[in-house]
């Protein structure tokens, strides 16, 4: 019997395309399962919080890749509550012994740097000012991600050509804060209906400078920052998360697919190290929904590695590694939920079910590090 079960670890082990390594840059992981970049809203006052470190530590494999919540690049990149950021010393050296922890147990971590454009109020917002955007056109009202909550957005301030540079500049800094805070690389949000999406979506970009109607135009604030933070860290330490097929926070684009492509195929030039990609069957939070749209011709247009995000299982993230149509598939609501997902991936195990309810919550505990481990009694 025990013969039976050691020969089907192996192959468990060597045949399940998402448990192969994989060479990512100057990187070695050890198996191709992400940990997406989940807002979790328990980072008071914007500073990151010890309880981060136990958190992130369960979700570290030796190998494994790690790419940290949402962070903001500055005072005005705010749009909910208790999110972190980077551009504080403070905030750099909370996130210390966070970095310390997960490169203790062998995993790479990334932060995501973000700035939340007009999906943002006054209230969040430095001296009660209004948010920046490329645009001042307001957002309606919604219904946050937990359900219940309706989000009110303030009308949003539109950057003048000169102020630009100024933004580009916070993203620049904000990279080389994470350096100093020790994580081995930045991942820029591009996706989502923040603020530089809300530069590449025609939906939203209604202006007329070098920065609107073109898609070369629409696409330049993002390949601006691309270069400031290659210039700043080095390009092979930069990864970027773009969501062309995505309509979060009425931001959508006429003709996503060349969207997409044109970002992959310029991207190329910076040779930054990664592209994370978002499904297109992901239009909006949470929600599947059918798409005649495929992410492969931008996974052969670009040059470096390509990560796919959005709804996946485990079924179709091996399909997609065993077809070649990502090299690292990144996984959201199943690893919040089950801290071991390599290991329950390995064994096909049972999942645990995550909670939507707890998502958001400001505790520290529950919902955020209280998932249980296989084979483990609470």
């Amino acid at each position: 019997m025990e013969r039976k079960e050691e020969a089907q670890d192996e192959v468990h082990t060597h045949h399940l395309p998402l448990l192969t390594p994989y060479k990512m840059g100057n990187f070695q992981l050890s198996h191709r399962i992400v940990l997406a970049p989940l807002t979790r809203q328990r980072s008071y006052n914007n500073v990151p919080q010890p309880h981060a470190i136990l958190y992130y530590s369960q979700r570290t494999t030796k190998g494994g890749l790690l790419i940290a919540e949402a962070t903001g690049v500055s005072a005005t990149a705010q749009g909910y509550p208790q999110t972190p950021g980077i551009w504080t010393k403070e905030q750099v050296e909370a996130w210390k012994p966070i970095v310390d922890a997960v490169h203790a147990k062998g995993g790479i971590f990334f932060c995501q740097i973000w700035h939340v454009g007009r999906v943002s109020n006054q209230g969040f917002q430095p001296n009660g000012q209004p948010p920046i955007s490329c645009t001042d056109k307001p957002l309606t009202p919604q219904v946050r991600a937990n359900g219940v909550d309706v989000a009110e957005f303030s009308p949003p301030q539109r950057l003048s050509t000169h102020e630009i540079p100024g933004v580009v500049n916070d993203f620049r800094i904000a990279a080389r804060n994470a350096m100093e805070a020790g994580f081995d690389g930045v991942e820029i949000h591009g996706a989502h209906g923040y603020l530089i999406d809300q530069f590449m979506k025609d939906q939203v970009n209604d202006r007329t400078d070098e920065y609107g109607g073109s898609l070369e135009n629409r696409c330049r604030f993002a390949l601006e920052i691309v270069e400031a933070i290659s210039n700043e860290i080095g390009a092979d330490k930069v990864g970027i998360r773009l969501s062309p097929f995505a309509n979060y926070s009425e931001s959508g684009d006429s003709n996503p697919k060349a969207l997409g492509l044109y970002m992959a195929e310029s991207l190329n030039k910076y040779g930054i190290l990664y592209c994370h990609m978002v499904e297109p069957r992901m239009v909006t939070v949470g929600e599947k929904s059918d798409s005649p749209h495929s992410l492969l011709p931008m996974r052969k247009a670009f040059n470096g590695t390509f990560l796919v995000a959005g709804g996946y299982n485990r079924e179709d993230g091996i399909k997609a590694v065993a077809e070649n149509r990502a090299d690292l598939v990144v996984y959201g609501r199943l690893f919040l939920a089950n801290p071991d997902l390599p290991k329950r991936f390995e064994l096909n195990a049972p999942l645990n079910k995550y909670d939507r309810e707890t998502f958001y919550i400001p505790d520290p505990v529950i919902g955020y590090t209280d998932y249980p481990f296989l084979g483990s009694t609470n």
